[in-house]
């Protein structure tokens, strides 16, 4: 039960929160067994959120996502206080196996990206 709203394993999921003395209530589709967020219910959310349209939202979305990628080529590291860093890390080269075969196999040195998660996040998953 959240609110007075019962809530069923099918089909919908409503998150209710407060904001400025009004609940507002959120509404995403949640399948059996699926985890997680997609791209469109995170898109939804904020532009509900800050009362955009989904469209701006998804524009939002897309202009953040590339400008983080083009931060982490450029200098290797970007921060958001409270919320946590992102950086390039290299990692060397190593020798795997083949799950299927059971065969040595070499993987080549690459760049990954870690994050780092901040304290005010941290907090709020608890």
């Amino acid at each position: 039960m959240v609110q007075g709203i019962s809530l069923t394993s099918a089909s919908q999921q409503l998150l209710t929160h407060q904001r400025g003395g009004d609940i507002v209530i959120h509404q995403t589709i949640i399948e059996r067994g699926k985890k997680g967020m997609t791209k469109a219910e995170l898109i939804a959310v904020i532009a509900e959120e800050a009362e955009i349209t989904k469209a701006a939202a998804a524009k939002a979305l897309e202009a953040y996502v590339g400008t983080v990628a083009k931060e982490l080529k450029k200098n290797g590291k970007i921060g958001l206080v409270g919320f946590g860093a992102f950086s390039v890390v290299k990692r060397k080269a190593r020798e795997g196996r083949n799950p299927q075969t059971g065969k040595k196999i070499k993987i080549p040195a690459k760049k990954v990206v870690k994050f780092k998660v901040g304290k005010d996040l941290a907090s709020k998953v608890k």
